[in-house]
């Protein structure tokens, strides 16, 4: 930290998700943006006409961590890059902020971990769902026991944007993601632990690409695919310009049995009309469930006996809300800037993080291997006592 008490941030990944950065320049609350980080020079203008000429910009991650007024910074580049950058930005004693998934392999999450431990930087982690109004809504009522005993739930996630977002750049390859089921699945893996309130330790998966790699069209591997949403790419068979390689499933199911007992499924489709994601949660004494997961949907909850009530027995609209993911990036930096400077409790977790993307890693290769069990190894307690400790200090 400075001796003036502002926090001083540098940003990793300008570009794209980088920008949810832009929440954490707040000069008249003791936070400032000073260096920014991409290969692609445009952002970087951005960031100067944004916040200052005087900014340091930089197309090399290395040159900005070795800046001494630095204090923390945002590691929000592609997934592949993750591990790399967030032990250099750790070694260099540096806070992170880390975009999800923490990293492409469960090994990889468990070095991040450990050069955090090993440096005692603070390690924040982007899971920002756990920052959206309706799951806040749904971890309330089943914490209050409006559902009983939580014993079994699942996840359906629609992704109609799935052509444009994932299959036209680098996430249709396993060697750059491992698979959407870990890129695309560690976030919904998350809130299906949070609400459930435990961790993934056997999972058994199937999948497949059944679609996207009927299409012949695809741009160079020297060009930057167009990962745009357009409304007109539809039906999904008359996408253009897909990646070269594709190698990657675009539906995928997965049975999750937890640590608690809890039983959960997941299941993921790249090819739908529409886009949202239905959690559904049972307890020993009712069943909560979302419809469309931002303004304009509602939370039913179902706690009496009978036939289907349509309505449930109570709803819970979720309310509009100001800023991106229905306000959930402003809440999670403003999370991660207190946490960088003071310490203490938050929302997320890197434990929870790490074992999302050991589900989604696990399940991946139960898929590739004719639904073959696999079994999550337990994170060292020591690492665990840290993290739930001296980490939140």
């Amino acid at each position: 930290m400075s001796n003036n008490s502002t926090l001083r941030i540098g940003v990793i990944g300008a570009g794209g998700r980088g920008k949810l950065s832009y929440h954490s320049h707040s000069p008249e609350i003791g936070s400032r943006i000073v260096a920014a980080c991409d290969t692609d020079p445009r952002p970087l203008a951005e960031y100067r006409e944004k916040f200052g000429a005087d900014i340091f910009t930089t197309a090399d991650y290395r040159e900005l961590l070795a800046r001494p007024d630095v204090d923390a910074v945002f590691v929000t580049t592609p997934d592949y890059l993750h591990e790399e950058q967030a032990i250099a930005a750790l070694s260099a004693g540096k806070h992170v902020y880390l975009e999800k998934p923490m990293a492409i392999t469960l090994a990889g999450c468990d070095r991040i971990l450990q050069a955090a431990r090993d440096h005692r930087r603070r390690l924040y982690l982007g899971h920002n769902m756990r920052h959206m109004t309706f799951v806040l809504k749904m971890k309330e009522l089943i914490d209050a026991g409006a559902i009983g005993e939580v014993k079994v739930a699942w996840c359906r996630h629609f992704i109609s944007y799935g052509g444009d977002a994932y299959f036209k750049d680098w996430h249709a390859e396993r060697r750059l993601g491992t698979g959407l089921l870990l890129q695309k699945g560690a976030q919904d893996i998350d809130v299906l632990h949070w609400l459930c309130g435990g961790y993934t330790r056997r999972v058994v998966a199937q999948g497949a690409l059944s679609l996207y790699d009927r299409i012949s069209d695809r741009h160079d591997p020297s060009e930057r695919g167009d990962a745009s949403w357009h409304k007109e790419n539809w039906p999904p068979l008359t996408q253009k310009q897909l990646n070269p390689v594709i190698d990657v499933e675009d539906v995928s199911n997965v049975l999750m049995q937890l640590d608690n007992g809890v039983l959960a499924t997941y299941q993921q489709c790249h090819y739908t009309p529409d886009a949202w994601r239905n959690y559904t949660v049972i307890g020993t004494e009712g069943r909560i469930e979302n419809f469309n997961d931002g303004p304009g949907g509602v939370i039913k909850l179902w706690n009496s006996r009978g036939y289907y009530k349509p309505d449930g027995d109570q709803e819970f609209p979720i309310p509009q809300v100001e800023g991106g993911h229905g306000g959930a990036d402003p809440n999670i930096v403003r999370e991660f800037v207190r946490f960088a400077r003071d310490g203490g409790k938050v929302l997320t977790s890197p434990i929870a993080a790490r074992n999302s993307v050991a589900a989604g890693y696990l399940a991946t290769e139960s898929l590739r291997d004719n639904g073959t069990p696999r079994d999550v190894p337990p994170l060292a307690a020591d690492l665990i006592e840290y993290f739930e400790g001296e980490a939140l200090l």
